[in-house]
């Protein structure tokens, strides 16, 4: 009766309680209020300014820590139900949607940035930071060549896509050689991409607040830069899991997600290539 009583008879996941949500919740909220102190004091009114200016970093800093502290114990336990059966292809199909449903909430995330950008480009009138007015980008901004080194990083990704889809091929094939090759290529350039990345915002003639070119220029081209930061080490997670023989060629959920999100992020620099550095200057 007893071995009865515990037989799964059905093929979803009921997970065990779990901490995380909460502490993630905990984190993710410290963290938005942090940023919003640091940027933006003025946001609770004058009587709270110094209050909430000098508590920006103080919760910034705590809310990342609990933020990072939390996915990795959260994806560990996860790996660790993968590795434990619990991942049914019933399950898998409901983890492709959601991961399906985060990367179009991503889509909508750089929208806005976009949006910023194209209106304050073919309306330039609208803002005061060029004197002469109707000129885009404003006369005090020199932008960057397209085809200098966001042409360079535009190849980087590019092939870093190429890499990406050949490991996964491989791993279809239950090829695990190449598998781990094109997941260490991917892996490489995705880190030479955010080294120029930074390079080249080390030798930008314009800083963060010279404008509206600016603010949108480096919004849309770091949180990019986070993104591809992000992709990296989940794909370097799996590059890790890979050489443990966590993957199969029927049972690679994590990493199809992650090469999901590699290839959104491609995507979005291309737009980026195209719209802020090649027709944007």
């Amino acid at each position: 009766m007893s071995s009865e009583h515990h037989q799964v008879k059905h093929d979803y996941h009921l997970v065990n309680p779990s901490p995380w949500p909460l502490l993630a919740s905990i984190g993710a909220f410290l963290l938005a209020l942090g940023a919003i102190a640091y940027m933006r004091p003025e946001t609770l009114g004058d009587a709270l300014l110094p209050t909430f200016d000098a508590l920006g970093i103080a919760l910034f800093v705590p809310g990342l820590a609990i933020i990072l502290f939390t996915a990795f114990l959260w994806w560990k336990d996860v790996i660790i139900e993968s590795l434990q059966g619990h991942h049914s292809p019933v399950v898998q199909l409901g983890l492709r949607y959601g991961m399906a449903l985060f990367i179009l909430s991503e889509v909508f995330f750089f929208f806005g940035f976009f949006w910023a950008f194209f209106d304050a480009s073919l309306f330039p009138k609208e803002f005061p930071y060029d004197l002469e007015g109707g000129i885009w980008p404003p006369a005090n901004i020199t932008p960057l060549d397209p085809f200098d080194l966001p042409l360079t990083n535009t190849l980087i990704l590019l092939l870093s896509s190429c890499t990406v889809t050949w490991a996964h091929h491989a791993l279809l094939e239950n090829n695990h050689k190449d598998f781990i090759r094109g997941l260490t290529f991917t892996v490489a350039l995705g880190a030479v991409f955010t080294l120029t990345q930074a390079y080249e915002y080390t030798h930008a003639s314009f800083g963060f607040t010279d404008g509206i070119y600016s603010s949108v220029f480096y919004m849309a081209t770091g949180f990019h830069g986070f993104h591809v930061i992000v992709g990296t080490l989940f794909l370097l997670v799996c590059l890790m899991r890979a050489k443990k023989g966590h993957f199969s060629s029927t049972h690679h959920i994590g990493f199809e997600a992650a090469a999901w999100y590699w290839h959104f992020v491609d995507v979005v620099w291309i737009f980026l290539f195209v719209n802020v550095y090649a027709l944007g200057s």
